[in-house]
């Protein structure tokens, strides 16, 4: 697998871009997927605010720029207003879930918060896909860009897996709930040990950044918290590496049924 640590995000290609307003505008409405509108700072109008509005409607994230981003992708005459195709073809949480129901499947979900380095979602969506989640479902919003250096990272398992984009993850848990899957958050410091968890019973695992770790109002709607019990006395695991641990806890309780 190529190292990234070094390497210099690469500029979109011109065939992966939509430029200007009223061509954004028209592909949002024609159910065009779109990563990431990028939007000039000081760009103001009706169009603009209706485009906004529009992408939010869509769950498509709206990033605020100076020009010289815009310039950046090296397109003639943006207008203030770029967006990036995505390489990733979202599915709707309820359509996800009903799907693997009716397949006679045990969900099993990932949720990521805050999250924004593409490696570790990269890495997170390889083991996903190895020990069988039926989706990964991320924020529209604060997590990293799901662009061809994190599916490259995955080795192409972004691309095998569903990716459900949300406008609220606290939305989507009570979307979860309502479907009868429990969520479980992973916290170094829960007293409940990851053993100790029923992951034969459909559920979801929610993963939190590692600076920030998972937002206090969405910790607090989970169901149940756990922790990896670490007895080196190093405790410090990357999102990661504790998204296979417990992946495979997880696949070894449902093997052993």
């Amino acid at each position: 697998m190529k190292n990234f640590r070094n390497r210099q995000q690469q500029r979109p290609k011109k065939s992966s871009m939509v430029v200007g307003i009223e061509a954004i505008t028209t592909a949002l409405h024609a159910g065009k997927q779109l990563e990431r509108i990028y939007i000039q700072a000081t760009l103001q109008g009706d169009a603009m605010h209706a485009l906004k509005a529009l992408a939010e409607k869509k769950q498509v994230p709206v990033n605020k720029v100076p020009v010289e981003k815009l310039n950046g992708f090296n397109v003639p005459n943006h207008g203030g207003c770029i967006a990036i195709i995505s390489k990733i073809q979202y599915q709707q949480l309820q359509d996800v879930i009903s799907f693997t129901v009716e397949n006679g499947e045990t969900p099993l979900f990932i949720l990521l918060d805050g999250i924004t380095d593409i490696r570790n979602i990269g890495a997170i969506a390889r083991s996903a896909r190895c020990f069988g989640v039926h989706a990964i479902i991320i924020p529209d919003k604060g997590v990293g860009a799901l662009n061809e250096d994190a599916i490259l990272t995955s080795a192409g398992a972004l691309e095998q897996i569903a990716v459900c984009r949300v406008n609220s993850l606290m939305k989507a848990v009570d979307e979860l709930h309502l479907n009868g899957i429990k969520v479980f958050a992973s916290e170094m410091t829960a007293a409940k040990k990851i053993t100790e968890l029923n992951f034969k019973e459909p559920c979801a695992i929610v993963l939190g950044g590692e600076e920030h770790g998972i937002y206090p109002a969405l910790m607090k709607i989970c169901d149940e918290q756990f922790n990896i019990p670490m007895p080196g006395g190093f405790e410090s695991l990357n999102v990661s590496v504790a998204n296979g641990v417990i992946l495979y806890e997880a696949v070894r309780q449902r093997m052993a049924q």
